[in-house]
């Protein structure tokens, strides 16, 4: 029997004033229940839930390991306790994790809510190619005190295995120079985090590091908050693992129930989907700052579960949920009748961060009014976010039943990854294709003006304007890039996401390649005079990054979606200031 005190609230709390939506939403609960799609799907691992094709159906048998993940980790946390100890009674004093999408994003939602418990280890992520990220998460650490893990259910994972490379010769001269030799080498300071036999010996050194952790392989990167991926950062931030999965268990078992009045994650899937079905597509994040490292996780498992074309679907045109976390709140007169907010609150907080809005509450009651749903979901503690990564996971898994597509599969994510080799090889053949001397400079900022006015005239009327920013993130380029996307919002209507290169690429890539072609693509690249070279590669980290920008953009292209980019120039901060300028002169011409 769940305890509603155990897990996050359980009932949906959802505003809705729109008959035609109401309707659907009851049809939708009413064949959930006939066709028992909660037990069938979360309690039986079913696949046909989601298809009655062979083929899909073993595929998904392959993928719903994540279901058992809380049970199967409760019996590894407290060896994962004795090996933080470890680490701290032999002087490390620092931890970073250098993986992409999935292999990240838990990671920093956890040491960003949480930070680092008293006498525990502080946990950085690494999950940019640009040189100065590189540079800023590691070179101001003593390598000797640090242990690197590497993060990477494949095992081949680009940036993951560069990141390690950089730290290897790092640590490598650091034993030099301190005169210490074998037996101890630089694998004492590095562990990895990655599936079992093929997907570890893809892994350079993977026989000399200090410690390996295997996941079951059945669990897909999106999936995996609660395996390895995040635990082990975890138990080196002293959060309380045990607390953490248990508040997990119990969200599985209460997602358990048939009746969506009750089951807080097929209630979610339920509005999700039958919502993105009738149009209202852009679901939209209120999150208290507390909480806020939560937005870019479901960002990523959303997009990439649910924007792909439907099972059996003859013309291939996608479908997705487009999650929108970040954006500034506004005037119910700035949105189009695409939108559902979500409000996550957190007992006890001051609210979401001032640069989301103030006085949110009364701000979401009148969008309500004014026909747009609005969900409300409150989180008892942070310890509850082990709740939280099921709710959503489940819900994400459920509307993807609505939607009738594999919420497992990424079907599009390997083209920007094929491009970019392609972009890289020519780069080693001598040719500058990986450059960014194709894109738009903006120190011209009228002639970036008449491009953005003409770029702006390809916006579809039910799209959403994406912003790829190829640089390091920074609060001062968060602040920068919070107000285009609200100078876009405001006066185009359409929704906007930001995103940081190459992360989304191993999140929203999927959606917006693979979803409904709604997209409308800002690029944005920079120069790299700090560049930094990568071990055992003739390229640097400044030339794969351009590489990524590039491959995806053509990637983009070959999907005839529209894509501008934008060369930030050397000096990023500025270059950005100037994009705002030429943006509103844009705006106010168009």
């Amino acid at each position: 029997m769940t305890d509603s005190k155990t897990v996050s609230s359980l009932a949906l709390n959802l505003s809705l004033n729109d008959a035609k939506l109401e309707s659907a939403l009851a049809a939708a609960r009413g064949l959930a229940v006939e066709k028992d799609w909660a037990d069938r799907a979360i309690g039986r691992r079913d696949p046909s839930v989601w298809s009655d094709d062979e083929a899909v159906k073993r595929a998904i048998a392959t993928r719903l390991g994540w279901l058992e993940a809380p049970f199967h980790f409760t019996d590894e946390t407290t060896e994962l306790k004795a090996f933080a100890a470890a680490l701290r009674q032999q002087g490390f004093t620092t931890a970073v994790l250098g993986g992409m999408g999935g292999s990240s994003l838990a990671p920093a939602l956890l040491a960003d809510v949480f930070g680092a418990a008293e006498n525990a280890i502080p946990v950085r992520v690494l999950d940019s190619t640009d040189p100065v990220a590189v540079v800023a998460t590691l070179d101001d650490l003593d390598p000797m005190a640090t242990l690197f893990i590497v993060s990477t259910k494949s095992g081949t994972t680009a940036e993951s295995l560069s990141f390690q490379a950089y730290q290897w010769a790092r640590t490598t001269q650091a034993l030099k120079t301190a005169g210490i030799g074998h037996p101890t080498g630089p694998g004492d300071f590095m562990a990895a985090i990655t599936d079992p036999d093929k997907s570890l010996r893809s892994i350079p050194h993977h026989d000399q590091l200090r410690e390996v952790f295997l996941n079951p392989p059945d669990i897909g990167g999106r999936y995996s908050a609660l395996t390895y991926v995040g635990l082990v950062p975890g138990a080196l931030l002293g959060i309380d693992l045990d607390v953490l999965v248990e508040k997990a268990q119990a969200m599985v078992t209460a997602c358990t129930v048939s009746d969506p009045a009750t089951n807080p994650g097929l209630a979610l899937g339920l509005a999700m989907g039958v919502f993105a079905k009738e149009g209202r597509d852009k679901l939209t994040f209120v999150i208290d700052r507390e909480l806020a490292a939560f937005g870019p996780w479901v960002e990523q498992l959303i997009a990439e579960s649910t924007g792909k074309a439907p099972l059996g679907s003859s013309d291939g045109r996608g479908v997705g949920v487009v999650p929108v976390a970040g954006e500034p709140l506004g005037v119910p007169s700035v949105y189009q009748d695409d939108r559902v907010f979500v409000r996550i609150a957190l007992d006890g907080s001051a609210g979401p961060d001032p640069s989301i809005g103030s006085d949110v509450d009364t701000r979401l009651a009148e969008l309500a009014a004014a026909g747009h749903p609005v969900i409300r979901i409150n989180v008892g503690s942070k310890i509850e976010i082990g709740a939280e990564f099921i709710r959503w996971e489940v819900a994400t898994a459920l509307a993807a039943v609505v939607l009738g597509i594999d919420p497992f599969d990424q079907p599009n994510v390997e083209e920007a990854k094929i491009n970019t080799l392609a972009v890289i090889a020519a780069f080693e053949n001598g040719n500058a294709a990986a450059s960014n001397d194709d894109a738009l400079s903006v120190a011209d900022e009228t002639a970036t003006a008449a491009a953005l006015k003409v770029h702006l005239g390809k916006l579809v009327a039910n799209g959403y304007a994406s912003i790829q920013a190829y640089i390091a993130q920074t609060p001062a380029r968060d602040k920068t890039l919070s107000a285009i996307r609200t100078l876009l919002r405001d006066r185009t209507h359409r929704a906007t996401t930001v995103g940081y290169g190459p992360r989304f690429l191993h999140s929203t890539g999927q959606l917006h390649k693979g979803g409904a072609p709604i997209g409308w693509f800002l690029q944005l690249v920079s120069q790299h005079p700090d560049d930094r070279g990568i071990p055992g590669k003739t390229y640097t980290f400044g030339q794969l990054i351009d590489a990524q920008a590039v491959g995806d953009a053509r990637t983009l292209e070959d999907h005839n979606l529209p894509v501008l980019r934008i060369n930030l120039g050397s000096d990023p901060d500025a270059g950005l200031s100037a994009l705002q300028r030429a943006l509103t002169a844009a705006l106010k011409e168009a």
